[in-house]
């Protein structure tokens, strides 16, 4: 019988949650009690009272996508609508500079699943890019790699390396959503399956690019669904980090975010979707202690607000994300990022501050860009308990 004092014993061991584990830990254990433990295993992996987060810019491309998820307001489907576009390099040479200006250290780079952009197009953007600017270039998404083997004729292996040779630095884990085929079949039919995303993401890893997990929650689906997203996770990081590749350096989650101009958002069902803050921020701690190979959590205020993420620094986290300047899709679909849009460095420090932590800049590597002027004194005054 699976009962919370064995279940937190082998927490508290070091000792790894099976799937089966996992489910009845979710039923067990309140909110409160997985944050505990959740924390044990966070300073396990990140021993220091220390909060990351980054500085960067979130360019999308273009708009014009053959998806059609459900749960999407940024897209257009018809290359031709009014509200179409694809942007120019004038454009994004002003979005970059403006990033830089502000201090960015990274350029995430998404879009739609445009079939009028040919295998080129990437290629010579990233080039362009790479050669131009010197910022980090994490850019698509297993989704978007999938679009360019489809133009290309080229495997997902093959296109990954002709990215990196150009300047790729990282591919993010967009489009993971719930990676369960019964869930992705209702919600986004046309797009890439579970498989074939974590075959996608194998690949990146193999060359070394930067990798990050991603979960959303709040789509109707079962505990049961979000534990085999999680095991497929868990699963490619045994297999990378056993290979000698870093695998995920991040697992970030958020929730669903839908309103009258996503059709899951109209739907009849609509009352049934979405994720409220404490059932974000279980997840966010059921995560942490599933996901024991991956060192490093993220904290989400974008769609569940700066608050909520300051209690997720306390339920597993130790990194509350970017300053986004700039956000396109959630917002579209409802999430607070319509009204703002960007969260200052200083704002983040900030609530990093009153979570009880000490910020630090990263890179989208985990390296450190800056410590906080006050850093060294913070550092002082937890060693000697004052």
């Amino acid at each position: 019988m699976i009962t919370k004092q064995y279940l937190t014993e082998k927490v508290q061991n070091g000792a790894r949650i099976s799937a089966e584990e996992a489910l009845e830990m979710w039923r067990l254990f309140e909110f409160s009690e997985l944050a505990t433990l959740a924390q044990i295993v966070r300073f396990r992996n990140n021993p220091e009272r220390n909060v990351t987060y980054l500085i960067d810019r979130n360019i999308n491309y273009t708009n014009v996508c053959n998806s059609d998820c459900s749960f999407c307001a940024f897209y257009r489907h018809n290359p031709r609508d009014p509200e179409a576009y694809v942007l120019s390099r004038e454009t994004m040479t002003e979005k970059v500079a403006e990033a830089k200006e502000l201090g960015a250290t990274r350029i995430l780079l998404q879009g739609g699943h445009n079939d009028e952009l040919p295998y080129s197009f990437y290629i010579e953007m990233i080039d362009w890019l790479h050669t131009t600017f010197t910022i980090d270039l994490n850019a698509f998404s297993p989704s978007e790699i999938h679009q360019m083997t489809l133009v290309s004729g080229r495997t997902a292996g093959e296109v990954l390396r002709d990215l990196k040779a150009v300047g790729l630095h990282g591919l993010p884990g967009g489009g993971g959503e719930i990676l369960d085929d019964e869930v992705r079949k209702r919600i986004s039919p046309k797009k890439i399956s579970a498989g074939r995303w974590i075959e996608v993401m194998e690949e990146a890893q193999k060359l070394d690019l930067v990798t990050t997990a991603t979960m959303v929650i709040g789509f109707g689906e079962t505990l049961q669904h979000r534990v085999n997203h999680l095991q497929r996770l868990r699963d490619l990081q045994d297999r990378s980090l056993a290979a000698g590749h870093p695998g995920f350096n991040l697992f970030i989650s958020w929730t669903h975010q839908f309103n009258e101009r996503t059709s899951l958002g109209r739907s009849r069902h609509a009352a049934n979707y979405g994720a409220g803050a404490v059932e974000y921020l279980k997840n966010v701690a059921f995560s942490r202690i599933f996901l024991d190979n991956i060192k490093h959590h993220q904290s989400s205020w974008p769609t569940c607000g700066p608050d909520v993420a300051e209690i997720g620094l306390h339920a597993g986290c130790d990194d509350i994300g970017s300053t986004m300047m700039e956000e396109n899709v959630v917002s579209q679909a409802g999430a607070p990022t319509a009204t703002k849009w960007s969260m200052s460095p200083e704002e983040l420090e900030i609530h990093i501050r009153q979570a009880g932590f000490t910020p630090l800049q990263r890179d989208s590597s985990f390296n450190i860009v800056r410590r906080s002027e006050s850093h060294d004194h913070e550092q002082e005054t937890i060693a000697h308990g004052a």
